[in-house]
């Protein structure tokens, strides 16, 4: 492996020629944890460089988690390798709202990993503990729409390997174990009629990984707000965290998007139809003639895409006290849009 995968094994010569500049050019860099994210880790780099150039002022590193748990379960899934090869394969010139990569390489361990990305800096991460109403998700709505117009119905999405990449089994296995051990960490946190729709989705297991959406894209895979930046004016914002990507029914990104968003249940069912009808008229925009029909069933279904990904994610990472309650939300709102929904019940 000849390239560094934490801020304290980089040279300032590496890092200035990833930029495009002479590896005298970087006097030095200063390093700070940034975000929340319990998959990877974060830094940013502030430089320090020798004279004017035409080169950022800061970047953000991501490496691998400094967590075991976590490196197992991305090296398992492929998480790393998905990030990586977004950035390598479709992010530039996609037009999808994302940062810009400078540098992005990763080990044949699908584990070591760099990425040095743009700073968005002043925009901010979303908190997932607060949530954000209907309006405030509007720009993510549209940012979803166009990551989904990117590769609909595709026949690309066939011929990327790390895309196609099959996880099925993985987490048939996993899935009723982790529920397992889900459901006793919060007992006494999540109502029963909350933790029993795990019970419903193990029952319906099979069904639910195998079933058959009415249009297939690339799919985010954890579109939440903790994995979107805002713009300081709230008008625009980019996607971040693209380690869960894959092929799907965009609506499922969306109902995961609005289902994990909004705290209050009743906001959220007023809100379901509106955001759908949102998503499909910026589908129509570029280009996209979406069965609106059948994709609201995807929907429907796809309620119940918050709900696992709390499960899975919550017993594979490193805990901690945000996360313990960041993931007690992440079932509990979708649970209930799900039940609201009858996600259940299509399946």
């Amino acid at each position: 492996m000849n390239f560094p995968t934490s801020p304290d094994a980089m040279s300032s010569a590496w890092l200035a020629g990833k930029l495009g500049q002479d590896a005298d050019a970087l006097r030095g860099f200063t390093v700070s944890k940034v975000g929340t994210g319990q998959m990877c880790d974060s830094f940013r780099l502030t430089l320090d460089w020798v004279r004017d150039v035409d080169a950022p002022a800061t970047v953000v590193a991501k490496c691998p988690s400094h967590d075991d748990a976590s490196r197992h379960i991305a090296k398992l899934t492929g998480t790393y390798v998905k990030e990586v090869s977004w950035y390598r394969e479709l992010a530039a010139g996609s037009g999808v709202a994302a940062p810009v990569c400078h540098y992005a390489e990763i080990a044949g361990d699908d584990v070591d990993f760099i990425l040095i990305l743009s700073d968005l800096a002043p925009a901010r991460q979303g908190d997932q503990l607060t949530g954000l109403g209907l309006a405030s998700l509007v720009p993510c709505i549209d940012a979803a729409a166009g990551l989904h117009a990117l590769l609909w119905d595709d026949p690309r999405l066939g011929d990327l390997p790390w895309l196609a990449r099959d996880n099925g089994d993985v987490i048939r296995a996993l899935f009723p174990q982790l529920y397992a051990g889900f459901r006793e960490r919060y007992a006494t946190r999540l109502e029963p009629e909350v933790l029993d729709i795990g019970v419903g989705i193990i029952e319906r297991l099979d069904a639910y990984l195998t079933r058959q959406t009415a249009a297939r894209t690339i799919v985010h895979g954890d579109l939440r707000i903790d994995n979107i930046l805002f713009a300081p004016d709230g008008e625009s914002c980019w996607l971040v965290d693209w380690q869960t990507l894959g092929r799907g029914s965009g609506a499922t990104d969306l109902a995961y998007l609005l289902g994990t968003s909004i705290a209050d249940p009743f906001e959220r069912a007023a809100a379901d139809r509106p955001a759908f009808d949102h998503w499909i008229a910026a589908l129509e925009r570029r280009g996209v003639a979406p069965d609106a029909g059948a994709l609201w069933t995807d929907y429907r279904v796809g309620a119940l895409s918050g709900y696992f990904m709390a499960v899975f994610a919550s017993m594979s990472v490193e805990r901690t006290a945000r996360g313990d309650e960041m993931f007690a939300v992440m079932a509990e709102r979708p649970a209930r849009q799900a039940l609201a929904l009858g996600s259940l019940d299509l399946l």
